[in-house]
């Protein structure tokens, strides 16, 4: 099969479903696929994909007339278009189907999943659309490298903050007022869209590291007890490598997620981040073993596996 990944990455929108996207080319290339990643213009994730080779179209998405999307079906032959951009416009979702392809979609609550003939919600608790919709955890996409770095945490000395690829608001630095108060210190690593530098280096102190762009968030991981994070799938992933949370959401719709996240025990929400609970800074209290021991239980890694195996079904049926 042939796919193309429909993706959004900016400051604004964040990275996660750029570096999600990243987790989905890498497992359809290892199961013998082909696939064409189409992105908007974002110079910091492009320089990525570039530096890893992977092959790439920057689209136009405002341009809703054009049919760009007819053009990149017949000139690749691509036989299921998947969609991670978070919010696809009906027009997107038309074209596609015009050309009688399977349309899948990943967390979309934009008006074109509607049209979608598989949408999987693993981060998605609302206003579910689509032909035949998937729920629940066994569907989340998660960084395989998480095999290799799993452990559980027993005590707390070690924290890194890490509040996505771009961290719109700046909620890196407030974390790091937070904890300052309450005599903690961390770590903090930053993405390729990350524009609060002037602010974050008047705040951290001069003995913590800040990692800018780390080659592996997961392998970072393994040398901390505790991680800030937002209310994203990186705080699926850090769980699943047995590193206990704290979820800050940078945006109302990771509200929902991070409040599932908090019920398999291994993660804690400190809500909005204009309205931060700072009373689960108070880290004296945390329960860092049973935390880790929780989170190590709950999230496994065969999500996409999942996502193939039901498109492979679904297409065969099809025939």
């Amino acid at each position: 099969m042939k796919f193309a990944i429909c993706i959004e990455s900016s400051h604004q929108r964040g990275m996660g479903h750029f570096f999600r996207a990243l987790n989905i080319v890498e497992f359809l290339t290892q199961a013998g696929e082909e696939s064409i990643l189409i992105i908007n213009q974002d110079q910091a994730s492009l320089q990525i994909l570039d530096d890893r080779k992977i092959p790439y179209i920057v689209a136009d998405y405002s341009d809703v007339t054009g049919n760009w999307e007819k053009k990149i079906i017949k000139n690749f032959q691509i036989e299921v278009w998947l969609l991670d951009k978070f919010q696809t416009g009906r027009e997107l979702a038309e074209h596609v189907k015009n050309e009688n392809i399977l349309l899948a979609a990943i967390d979309d609550c934009g008006e074109g999943a509607q049209y979608a003939d598989l949408h999987f919600c693993s981060m998605l608790f609302q206003n579910l659309r689509g032909k035949h919709i998937y729920t629940g955890k066994e569907y989340l996409i998660l960084n395989q490298e998480i095999k290799k770095f799993r452990r559980k945490r027993s005590k707390l000395e070690k924290i890194l903050i890490t509040m996505g690829g771009s961290d719109t608001y700046g909620v890196t630095i407030e974390v790091l007022r937070i904890l300052k108060i309450r005599g903690w210190r961390a770590d903090v690593a930053i993405g390729p869209n990350f524009r609060h530098r002037e602010s974050l280096f008047k705040e951290i102190s001069s003995d913590c590291m800040v990692y800018q762009s780390a080659p592996s968030l997961i392998e970072l991981f393994y040398q901390y007890d505790l991680a800030v994070t937002g209310g994203g799938v990186t705080c699926f992933e850090a769980n699943a490598a047995g590193l206990p949370c704290i979820m800050i959401a940078n945006e109302l719709h990771e509200v929902d997620t991070a409040k599932y996240i908090e019920t398999f025990g291994g993660a804690l929400f400190a809500g909005y981040y204009q309205n931060i609970d700072e009373r689960l800074f108070d880290l004296d209290q945390l329960q860092i073993e049973n935390m880790s021991i929780a989170a190590l239980g709950e999230f496994h890694l065969d999500g996409m596996e999942n996502i193939y195996r039901i498109i492979k079904k679904y297409r065969e049926k099809d025939k």
